[in-house]
């Protein structure tokens, strides 16, 4: 059989062949045109930002506080900013200036929708490379693709506005050094995500664990000490250089569900009269929909000691595997699911965390059908949940039409490379109900579109908790099937990733 001829390469000399320019290309296009959208307070933030790494000694970064919205990320961001405040100020000097609150002339929106697209090549470069060595290089391309083209990232990115794609992609990089087998340069990299946003300390677990047991222990547990020292002194090195439950509306994880148990149970109470104790400012606390702590009307109140401890419990199982099993596949499920409980069980949790699940997620897709089912569950709910993020008329179609468009192009080619025909009649069982599940979404979209419409303004907190809740539904469930795959499949399932060690 003749052997296939390579991709086309392009003219230019940056290693991508054609397929991948014309990737490039349509998604750059895309964002040009979404130049104009809603934008949300983040784009004011940010700028402010600008202003202040640029007008101020470093020494007052952190105490400028002539907007309300001051710097809060940690220092490598804040020289991020640092370093795009420079063309900024020539692009229009209006933009850094400290006092020039709420401005958003157009020079200043294309110049900072500018950025997200450049900075996010740190991600696209990190996905080509993981094409380049990976076991499957035509799966792997599909991942990779759907990654850079996520509506994840267009929606809190490219339109909401801020830079996840920037910072996910020196994650990935981390993640491509672990596959390598270069894990210094895997931990070190991740030392410097952390001095960029400490939302990354959730995954931080998975790494101290599999970086302890598969670079500074040996096979036989005697300490590496060469090894030892080198990652210590980079992780330190990077560090010596820098200086309420629930969030606005209901992420969609556990607690949310245990907040929609709490207001049946009071409506419950409320129609037939039965004796529960009712705590009054909890009976307003879950449905007001603001940022702050969240007081249940008739189940006990959690604090932040219970979530972390949950938090803790649960990602101590994975680390126990993890530790047993310090492989590279090991490693990326371990990381995932250490996300994943962060997400689930831990405390005032954003919506656009979710991220920090379907990303690593993603790189697990096709290791067979229960991982890409999995990863669909996860993925439609969590895309889904960030849709109330964009609100305006004129962006419901684009969220909405993109997500539709990207899930079809996902799911079509990774079945045909994963599915594997139900092997008993529970299985048969599960695949239906998850398909009824999926079957919901578009009831659920219609409902929250027409409902404001036509109900008062006094339930307008209703289709914000339903998109809430019904999201939680397939991520909790999702969670519960990677937690299941990862604890007890993996031992006698051996995929395209267990090849790399």
């Amino acid at each position: 059989m003749p052997e296939s001829s390579p991709p086309p390469r392009s003219w230019f000399c940056w290693g991508l062949d054609a397929a991948e320019w014309d990737l490039m290309i349509v998604s750059t296009c895309i964002k040009l045109l979404l130049f104009p959208a809603y934008h949300s307070t983040d784009f004011e933030v940010h700028r402010n930002w600008l202003a202040i790494t640029h007008s101020l000694p470093i020494s007052q970064w952190y105490y400028d506080t002539t907007s309300e919205w001051t710097l809060d990320y940690p220092p490598f961001f804040a020289y991020f900013e640092k370093l795009m405040s420079i063309p900024a100020s020539f692009v229009d000097p209006k933009i850094v200036d400290l006092n020039n609150l709420q401005y958003d002339a157009w020079s200043v929106i294309a110049y900072q929708r500018t950025t997200v697209i450049l900075t996010e090549l740190v991600l696209g470069a990190a996905l080509v490379r993981f094409i380049r060595g990976s076991v499957d290089p035509p799966t792997q391309r599909i991942i990779s693709a759907s990654i850079f083209l996520h509506p994840g990232f267009l929606i809190v990115d490219h339109i909401h506005f801020q830079y996840n794609g920037f910072m996910f992609g020196i994650l990935l990089w981390s993640i491509l050094m672990a596959r390598n087998g270069n894990k210094l340069f895997s931990g070190v990299i991740f030392a410097v995500l952390l001095n960029f946003k400490h939302i990354f300390m959730y995954l931080a677990p998975a790494y101290f664990i599999y970086l302890l047991r598969s670079f500074c222990l040996s096979p036989n547990g005697r300490i590496e000490i060469k090894n030892f020292l080198s990652l210590a002194n980079a992780v330190i090195g990077v560090f010596l250089v820098s200086l309420g439950l629930n969030h606005a509306y209901w992420a969609p994880n556990f607690w949310a569900l245990v907040t929609t148990a709490d207001r049946l149970i009071l409506r419950y109470a409320q129609v037939t009269g039965a004796n529960f104790s009712v705590n009054l400012p909890g009976v307003a606390s879950t449905s007001r929909g603001l940022v702050g702590d969240t007081v249940f009307a008739i189940l006990p109140n959690v604090k932040p000691i219970h979530t972390f401890a949950i938090t803790i419990a649960f990602q101590s199982i994975w680390l126990l595997k993890l530790w047993f099993s310090p492989t590279y596949k090991s490693f990326l499920t371990a990381l995932t699911l250490c996300g994943y409980t962060s997400f689930l069980f831990g405390w005032h949790v954003h919506e656009k965390a979710i991220l920090l699940v379907l990303v690593p997620l993603s790189l697990l897709a096709a290791e067979r059908q229960a991982y890409f089912r999995t990863f669909i569950l996860a993925t439609v709910a969590g895309i889904f949940s960030l849709f109330p993020l964009l609100f305006t008329a004129g962006e419901s179609p684009i969220k909405v039409l993109y997500s539709i468009v990207w899930v079809l192009m996902v799911y079509a080619p990774l079945t045909r490379r994963v599915y594997e025909f139900p092997k008993s009649l529970s299985y048969v069982i599960l695949d239906t109900l998850e398909k009824l599940y999926f079957a919901g979404f578009p009831v659920l979209l219609l409902f929250t579109s027409v409902f404001p419409i036509i109900i008062a303004a006094a339930m307008e907190f209703l289709p914000l908790m339903c998109i809430s809740v019904y999201s939680a539904v397939g991520l909790v469930w999702g969670f519960l099937r990677l937690m299941h795959i990862y604890l007890n499949e993996e031992t006698t399932y051996q995929g395209q990733l267990s090849a790399l060690g």
